[in-house]
């Protein structure tokens, strides 16, 4: 299955892209979907936390991603 991701930030800046086309098995995760990110763009590994989330919910790590979802990859944010 073929996804689309959202990327934001310095996610968008270690992609080059503000998104990012993925194929996924069947079924996949949250969490296999950010460690695929992470083997696509070794980088990702630096952040001290990256977010999932789907269809505008913050997602689990075993929260199954299906066909036509909104995938976005939130970045660490700071406030001030």
């Amino acid at each position: 299955m073929r996804v689309q991701i959202l990327a934001f930030g310095i996610v968008k800046e270690i992609a080059g892209t503000p998104t990012i086309d993925l194929d996924i098995a069947e079924g996949a995760t949250a969490g296999a979907l950010k460690t695929e990110l992470i083997n696509q763009y070794p980088k990702l590994a630096e952040l001290k936390s990256l977010m999932v989330a789907v269809n505008q919910t913050y997602a689990l790590h075993d929260l199954p991603i299906n066909d036509g979802d909104e995938v976005a990859i939130i970045p660490p944010v700071s406030g001030g």
